[in-house]
C-alpha cells in the first residue's frame, strides 16, 4: 500500500485556507472506494469472480483498502479540516447493482461504514457519489449513516426511495445527463428535462436537482441546462417557500 506518512499537504492547506466557509464547502475528493479500488487492481471479470468464488481473500482485500481511507481522513482532518468529504464508490450500472446485494452487505457494507464513521468522528459530513442504480441498497445506506448521495440517476425509483427512506437519505441528481448531453436536441427539450426533475423528486424533500456526473459535456446543452437549473429553480424555491 501506497504509504501516507510523508505526503506534503501545504498545497491542499493553502486551498482550505482560501474557502470562505461561511459560504462554501471545503471538500475533499477522494475517489476509488472499497468496490471501485478492488476491480481496478484486477480488472472488472476478475473482480466480481472473486467476489462470488473467494469471499474471505476479497475480505481481505477491501480491509487494507478500508485502512488506507481511514488514515486518509484522519490525516485530512489533522492538516486541513475538510467539511465534506467526496467519496466516489459506483456499486452498479443503468439497470441493477453489480454484486448481489447480500455480498455487497458481508464484503462492502461493514468496512464502507467504519470509514463513514470515521469521517464523522472527525467532523467531516459524508457525501457518497454513485451514479447508478443503487436502489436495492438505499436503506442500507442510511443505516451506514451516508449523509448525502450523491449521483442519483432517474433510472432509480427516486419517489419510492424518498418513500421508503423516509426522507432519511438526502439525494442530489435526478436529471438525466446522458438524454440531454447529445446533438439534435431543443433548448427546450433541455429546459423541460430540469423542470421534470424538479417537479417529480422535489415534493419529497432534501432533494438537490442536477446531473449525476455534474454537467453536460457539450457546451452548449450545458449552458442552457445550467441556465434553466438556476431560473427555475428560483421559481420553484419562490413558489414552495415557507
Amino acid at each position: 500500500m501506497p504509504a501516507l506518512d510523508d505526503l506534503d499537504w501545504s498545497d491542499a492547506i493553502d486551498l482550505a485556507a482560501k474557502v470562505d466557509r461561511n459560504e462554501k464547502f471545503c471538500a475533499t475528493f477522494c475517489s476509488g472506494g472499497l468496490f471501485e479500488r478492488s476491480h481496478h487492481l484486477m480488472g472488472m471479470q476478475t473482480a466480481l469472480v472473486n467476489y462470488m468464488q473467494y469471499p474471505d481473500e476479497m475480505a481481505g482485500i477491501l480491509r487494507q483498502i478500508a485502512d488506507f481511507k481511514i488514515e486518509y481522513l484522519k490525516l485530512a482532518a489533522k492538516h486541513f479540516q475538510p467539511d465534506i468529504v467526496f467519496f466516489h464508490d459506483d456499486w452498479g450500472t443503468k439497470l441493477n447493482v453489480f454484486l448481489p446485494p447480500e455480498v455487497w452487505r458481508e464484503l462492502i457494507k461493514p468496512l464502507h461504514t467504519e470509514i463513514i464513521k470515521t469521517a464523522h468522528e472527525c467532523g467531516i459530513m459524508f457525501m457518497h457519489h454513485a451514479d447508478c442504480v443503487c436502489q436495492p441498497l438505499v436503506e442500507d445506506m442510511v443505516e451506514m449513516g451516508i449523509d448525502v448521495w450523491q449521483g442519483t440517476i432517474p433510472q432509480n425509483d427516486i419517489v419510492e426511495i424518498q418513500r421508503i427512506t423516509e426522507g432519511k437519505l438526502p439525494m442530489v441528481g435526478g436529471i438525466d445527463g446522458p438524454k440531454i448531453d447529445v446533438e439534435n436536441i431543443t433548448e427546450e427539450e433541455i429546459r423541460a428535462e430540469v423542470r421534470r426533475a424538479f417537479d417529480t423528486y422535489c415534493p419529497g424533500g432534501r432533494f438537490y436537482p442536477s446531473i449525476a456526473n455534474g454537467r453536460c459535456f457539450r457546451d452548449w446543452n450545458n449552458d442552457i441546462y445550467l441556465d434553466e437549473l438556476e431560473s427555475y429553480g428560483k421559481i420553484y424555491a419562490s413558489k414552495h417557500h415557507s
